[in-house]
């Protein structure tokens, strides 16, 4: 656990240092939302179970369109059912604090953090937005909200043609396909906030890394920009992983073993 995690953030907040926060599913998984690379994300088509691994790929979406976007359409129905929760809101009140010197980056696709409060400026969706959608044949880079009539969808409800044409690019009527990043897709900066993310890395004061333990690139290379450049980190989540013991090593960093409902409400409190 970090000696003071409290007089690390109180210390930046003086010198008017910029704060990077750092979210995983984590911090979701306490507002109901499952990782969905456990059982409830496995996938049945016909006689076979399909991984989310599998499921999450272009490959599949250009082999499977229609299962691609049912199973979609669930984790929005799942997503759309939970709430934010003291975590989230407790970012909201650091974002007002801080204003400019905060930066959110999260790899969670539910949207929870911008329904709490946060603001799309600040917040930088890495892996994107599963309330979102953009067109399979990129006619343009506009992404377009998914009706709201399709966000309570269940496992076993099917695509209807209404459905289909509800899923329609507005500008040229092809297929549009579910505005996140998969797992045979690499990270850019007009979807993903790649480069702004590696920038805003260089420029931060004190990293707190929330509830994910860096099985992906990017946030791996936005964790090690920090720690080389001698700026504290600070790891919150319920088990031991690889950015918590970078952040006992790093310049007044270090773990706080706890969820986030109850670690950040504290932090941000205790700041205020």
């Amino acid at each position: 656990m970090a000696s003071d995690p409290v007089s690390t953030l109180q210390k930046v907040q003086t010198q008017k240092g910029r704060v990077t926060i750092l979210t995983g599913a984590g911090i979701s998984a306490e507002s109901g939302i499952p990782t969905f690379r456990g059982p409830e994300g496995y996938w049945t088509i016909g006689s076979r179970e399909y991984h989310p691994q599998e499921m999450a790929t272009f490959q599949m979406f250009r082999e499977k369109p229609y299962e691609v976007w049912q199973w979609y359409l669930y984790r929005l129905g799942v997503c759309s059912q939970a709430s934010p929760n003291a975590g989230h809101l407790a970012l909201t009140d650091l974002e007002k604090q801080l204003q400019n010197r905060f930066t959110l980056i999260t790899q969670n696709v539910d949207g929870l953090h911008l329904r709490a409060g946060s603001t799309l400026e600040r917040t930088f969706q890495i892996h994107g937005n599963v309330s979102f959608m953009r067109c399979a044949k990129e006619c343009s880079l506009s992404i377009f909200p998914i009706p709201g009539i399709l966000h309570h969808k269940t496992k076993t409800d099917q695509l209807t043609d209404d459905v289909l044409n509800l899923l329609c690019c507005p500008n040229c009527g092809s297929m549009t396909r579910p505005h996140v990043l998969w797992f045979d897709e690499t990270y850019n900066e007009e979807h993903f906030r790649y480069t702004s993310s590696l920038v805003t890395a260089e420029k931060t004061d004190l990293l707190i890394i929330v509830g994910t333990s860096g099985a992906t690139n990017l946030p791996s290379r936005i964790a090690q920009i920090v720690f080389r450049q001698g700026k504290p980190i600070i790891d919150i989540n319920i088990e031991k992983n690889p950015f918590s013991q970078l952040a006992e090593k790093s310049n007044s960093g270090g773990f706080i073993q706890e969820s986030s409902a109850s670690a950040l409400p504290r932090l941000v409190r205790n700041l205020g």
